[in-house]
């Protein structure tokens, strides 16, 4: 059992890693999931969560990368879950896509694009450029995560930059020849 003391160390951690972290959180499960009222309750979930294993006497050295690993871990509960709706079904419900979602399509649509070229990188790079640019971590935090020293992180973060931007080259130059 915690102390009253530990008890108010505990919120003003957790209050301050929900301050740091609920923003990069929210954009990292809109990413994934794609559906803004189910990401806030992934989000709100992971805080929950740690907030539990926190209380349970759990030890956590680094905060972010535990923040992202519970997330991860809600979004592939949900996706094992989840049911699709067919666009019949939503249009009878009422829905009417309209030209004010232009902006936001356009945004996931380059969005998915850049994942899609990140995707395509070697197997070595996938991983690591997906937490550094993706999900926003440092490199210690990504060293944290992947067991790999903070030197072979940046290394392979730098290899994998000129990757994708020969990748790029070549996507573009393809799309201007046209």
């Amino acid at each position: 059992m915690l102390t009253k003391k530990e008890k108010i160390q505990l919120q003003i951690v957790m209050t301050n890693a929900h301050a740091e972290f609920e923003q990069g959180l929210l954009r990292h499960a809109h990413f994934r999931v794609s559906d803004s009222g189910r990401c806030d309750d992934l989000v709100q979930d992971t805080f929950l969560k740690t907030w539990v294993y926190l209380i349970k006497a759990g030890k956590i050295s680094s905060m972010k990368p535990f923040l992202y690993h519970v997330l991860n871990c809600l979004i592939i509960d949900e996706y094992r879950k989840k049911k699709s709706v067919s666009l019949d079904i939503l249009l009878e419900a009422g829905f009417e896509p309209g030209s004010d979602d232009f902006d936001r399509v356009v945004d996931t649509i380059d969005g998915k694009a850049e994942v899609a070229l990140i995707m395509t990188l070697p197997v070595a790079y996938q991983k690591i450029m997906s937490l550094r640019y993706i999900d926003d971590l440092s490199l210690s935090e990504i060293a944290l995560e992947t067991g790999l020293t903070k030197n072979l992180v940046a290394v392979k973060t730098h290899r994998g930059m000129e990757k994708l931007r020969q990748l790029y080259d070549e996507r573009f130059s393809k799309k201007v020849l046209v």
